[in-house]
């Protein structure tokens, strides 16, 4: 490489986010620059290095290009030596900072460094303020109050010059010291104006914002400590750098009564300490995530999931083990500390972050789940219910005191077939108590058994519920009960289909059952019979069929209402399944009726999910998803709020649908049912669709982790691609770059090039759109190749004409002219094509590539690709693109020397054009330059007053 294109390679280095991909640039950089012996750019890549490794999370590293780059300008001064003096005396207090962090670096060597320090800075004639500072640092590290508070009094008393750190890190400092110091008011009171101001360093305001967590806290602004942890915590999150800050999140989260939230966050970056940036971060982060886990871990048996590193694979690890082993790693690195400080503070310190436990007062952070309020102690928790019905107490149930062994299973078959479940329990618990101890005949034995597998069955524990059944069926078989004996094998033969394995023995006896009871049953024994086999033939998938077996039953179920409902209900699932959206919807609204006249709101609530899935309008879904949440049982409620949650959102009612999902997720936690992270991510989205992009991150990046635990890869990424977009849109570029290229590295299979291509073009226009223009083209050109290869050749087109565009406004017009080459090669494939997407593409292939040679000096060519593309781009509608190109040509003919074309097609352009619209102030210079050209200045001169132009420009 020449040694333009290393100066080239280093500024496009030097736009990339901080983190392992820069420093792993720089240093490959740096390995061509020594060999390239520019001592002036090996100079510059290793001040650039420094900072890319403080930032990037690896400031050991930046001892070695810091002290080389002191050397050398030590050693042999250099006229561009002095250009980055500044810079060179600035990285002394990241020497400061890091040298404290390593407890093998003895003290004496920090005090080297502040003493150097201080000689240079006096040297120059600038203020002392920052080496006061650094200097409280250092006492502030060793526990030497008094010289602390010396150093401090001094620090505030010296001037601040160009040198002193920024507006925002000054007064973070300070906010640290006066909270430590127990003066949490005056902390606050600090930090008001700086946040009000206007802050530009790439650490502000995450780091004043988490310094304000506990001043907030214990000064009653719950409401600003919130906001403070939401927007410090998204701006910390994605950076190695940041993990001493991470830990302080922690805390916070746990003294707030967010053990869960804690619990979460130290999942998120565990696997940080593995790759820690510092021992003293390492130190941070373990005491406080060891605080949080041993608190959550009093309330059960939690676990984490904890990554794999070498020689450790990745697993779920019990909370109090983890909580041991982290506190072990603090108070080792703390008893390092203090051996080469000759102090036991840092010890104590980290006793007091092992200690923090919840301080009484619960602050609500979490976005996605919802904290119930705590019960009084002792009083046992009320039934979950989803409405009003619910507050009311449950009917007492009474079965009758002489009621022998056949009448009290005779009721509970009863009250099963009829959704009553309080009934049905009742009765085989007044069975069990009177006659469960007794021998009764062989047939009560097995109608004992049907309805112990009928328990199991609601229970969802199959195996069990198989097993059952099979022994009341051969107990039935023995007394000779073959009716009874037929309509067991039907109920077994239903469970058996679940399975793939035993699928053909179900099958084969819920036929014979249904061929036998259509012989010997009577009318509802025969209407069961035939949803058996329309239930077994669901099971396997076989709608068709299942829906004959449901024609073959009578209108009325044989006289039993809720059978009819039941069989509505199976009919709309069927038909639904079948795409016969129409006829599912009316078996929906026939079971739903059934269900109302019966009161049984198990069967309402499952009709009115059916007919909201199946309706058009989903204000109509709404509300049958309101009237499901009035009747569900408690076991229902999930379901129906997420149904609902959903129909709100297709209706237009996201806000609404943003407190249903919340309401899902926190039941889903709360009952630990799986499913969380799927509901999170679609709450990501709704947060995403009412514009609370903060909220839509922190939900999203919860999800996230949560289905990469559960190994759901594409649905994580599905829902990364949606968190990049939202990183986007809060104008996070650095982590919407960084998920898009993970996402980019995971989709590269050959299956997956579309997505691939699709990923790497939205993050080469998240780089162009902010100037980033070189990196732009670099992901445009691999979108090209990824389409390429997928054989989207419109699609490459358009990432090659994006491409163009980039290199263009990088200023790399030899890029840009093999880009255009590129381009010209895919329109010639394409031409002749009438769709609208390609002649759309083609013309704006065409306008791209005129650019491009007009910024070569080579207007006759751009002007050739031009002919005719307006027109086209008029006969698919795209107006503003037609003018776009008109004005471009009228540019172009300015430039070759004709001005009376110019002005004709400038002025048709001009009035076309809105009134307030972009392009109207560039058309209309170029249009006053044609004036001026034809030698009519007044009317020029007019026109600029009009539009308010500057000659000049």
């Amino acid at each position: 490489m020449s040694d333009e294109d290393l100066w080239r390679a280093l500024r496009g280095i030097t736009d990339m986010p901080y983190g392992a991909g820069q420093i792993a640039a720089l240093e490959q950089l740096l390995r061509r620059v020594d060999a390239a012996d520019d001592r002036h750019l090996a100079f510059v890549t290793r001040m650039q290095s420094t900072v890319g490794y403080i930032y990037g999370g690896e400031p050991a590293k930046s001892f070695v290009t810091f002290s080389w780059c002191l050397a050398e300008f030590d050693r042999d001064p250099q006229p561009y030596h002095q250009r980055h003096l500044h810079n060179l005396l600035w990285h002394f207090k990241y020497m400061i900072s890091g040298l404290l962090n390593f407890p093998e670096v003895p003290l004496d060597r920090t005090y080297a460094v502040l003493d150097d320090m201080e000689r240079r800075y006096r040297a120059g004639g600038h203020s002392l303020q920052t080496v006061h500072k650094h200097r409280f640092r250092v006492a502030d590290h060793v526990g030497d109050a008094d010289a602390a508070a010396h150093w401090y009094r001094l620090w505030q008393t010296t001037p601040r010059d160009d040198l002193s750190d920024c507006a925002g890190c000054d007064p973070t400092s300070q906010v640290g010291y006066l909270a430590d110091s127990g003066r949490d008011a005056e902390a606050v009171a600090l930090a008001e104006p700086v946040l009000a101001g206007r802050l530009s360093c790439n650490e502000q305001p995450q780091s004043i914002l988490t310094a304000l967590l506990l001043p907030y806290l214990r000064t009653g602004r719950g409401e600003s400590a919130r906001d403070a942890h939401r927007e410090a915590y998204r701006r910390l999150r994605g950076n190695l750098a940041n993990l001493w800050d991470i830990g302080d999140h922690i805390e916070f989260c746990t003294m707030t009564g967010n053990e869960a939230r804690a619990v979460e966050l130290v999942e998120r970056h565990l696997d940080w300490l593995d790759r820690a940036p510092s021992p003293a971060a390492a130190m941070h982060f373990a005491a406080t995530a060891a605080a949080a886990l041993r608190q959550a871990g009093q309330s059960g048996a939690v676990t984490v999931y904890r990554r794999a590193a070498e020689g450790r694979p990745a697993g779920e690890v019990a909370a109090l083990a983890l909580a041991d082993e982290l506190t072990r790693t603090a108070t080792g690195l703390a008893a390092r500390f203090d051996s080469r400080n000759g102090t036991t503070h840092q010890s104590e310190w980290i006793a007091r972050r092992l200690a923090v436990r919840p301080d009484g007062q619960h602050l609500p952070l979490s976005a996605s789940v919802r904290r119930r309020a705590p019960r009084p102690i002792g009083q046992e928790p009320a039934p979950v219910r989803a409405g009003a019905e619910r507050q009311a107490e449950a009917p007492v149930v009474v079965v009758p005191a002489d009621a022998g062994p056949d009448e009290l299973l005779a009721l509970a078959e009863q009250s099963w077939g009829r959704h009553d479940p309080a009934r049905f329990r009742a009765a085989l618990a007044a069975y069990d108590e009177r006659f469960g101890s007794e021998e009764v005949p062989p047939r009560t034995a097995a109608h004992r058994l049907a309805m112990r597998a009928a328990e199991l069955g609601d229970e969802d524990d199959i195996p069990a519920a198989i097993e059952m059944n099979r022994a009341a069926l051969e107990l039935y078989r023995e007394a000779g009960e073959a009716v009874t004996a037929h309509v067991v094998a039907g109920r077994l033969g239903v469970l058996l289909t679940r399975s793939d394995d035993d699928a053909d023995e179900g099958l084969t006896l819920v036929r014979e059952a249904a061929e036998a009871l259509d012989r010997d049953g009577d009318a509802r024994q025969r209407s069961a019979a035939h949803d058996r086999v329309a239930l077994a033939l669901l099971h396997r998938e076989r709608w068709a069929e299942a829906l004959a077996a449901l024609d073959l039953v009578p209108a009325d179920a044989g006289g039993d209402p809720h059978l009819a409902a039941r069989i509505a209900l199976h009919r709309a699932h069927l038909l639904e399944q079948s795409e016969r959206v129409e006829e599912a919807r009316a078996a929906a609204a026939e079971a739903r009726r059934i269900g109302r006249e019966l009161g049984v709101g198990e069967l309402v609530t499952a009709s009115c999910l059916t007919y909201a899935r199946t309706v058009d309008d989903p204000a109509d879904a709404v509300d049958a998803c309101d009237e499901a949440l009035r009747v569900a049982p408690a076991d229902a409620e999930l379901p129906v709020r997420v149904a609902r949650a959903r129909a709100l959102l297709s209706a237009g009612r996201a806000p609404e649908a943003v407190d249903e999902f919340v309401e899902a997720v926190t039941l889903c936690v709360e009952r630990g049912a799986e499913g969380d992270s799927f509901l999170r991510w679609e709450l990501a989205n709704a947060y995403r669709m009412v514009g609370r992009l903060a909220e839509a991150a922190e939900v999203a990046e919860e999800a996230v982790l949560g289905l990469d635990r559960m190994g759901a890869q594409a649905e994580a990424d599905r829902c990364r691609h949606l968190l990049a977009g939202v990183y986007a849109g809060l104008g996070e570029i650095d982590p919407a770059l960084a998920l898009l290229e993970q996402l980019a590295g995971n989709l590269d299979g050959p299956d997956n090039l579309p997505h691939r291509a699709q990923v790497l073009e939205e993050a080469g226009g998240i780089l162009y759109d902010a100037d980033r223009d070189a990196a732009g083209a670099e992901r445009f050109a691999a979108a090209a190749t990824a389409y390429r290869l997928g054989g989207l050749p419109l699609d490459e087109l358009r990432a090659r004409r994006r491409e163009a565009y980039a290199w263009f406004w990088a200023d790399d017009r030899s890029a840009a002219i093999r880009a255009v080459e590129q381009v010209d090669g895919l329109a010639a494939t394409l031409a002749g094509q009438p769709d609208p997407p390609v002649t759309y593409e083609l013309a704006m292939a065409a306008e791209a590539g005129a650019r491009v040679l007009t910024a070569e000096g080579r207007p006759d060519e751009a002007l050739a690709r031009l002919d005719g593309v307006p027109d086209r781009l008029r006969s698919i509608e795209a107006f503003g693109e037609a003018a776009q190109v008109e004005t471009l040509t009228g540019e172009l003919l300015l430039r070759l020397d004709r001005p009376a074309e110019a002005e004709q097609l400038l002025r048709r352009v001009l009035g076309g054009l809105p009134a307030d619209s972009r392009p109207v102030r560039q058309t209309a210079w170029l249009l006053a330059r044609a004036l001026d050209l034809l030698d009519r200045p007044d009317e020029a001169a007019a026109l600029r007053t009009e539009h308010d132009l500057d000659a000049d420009d």
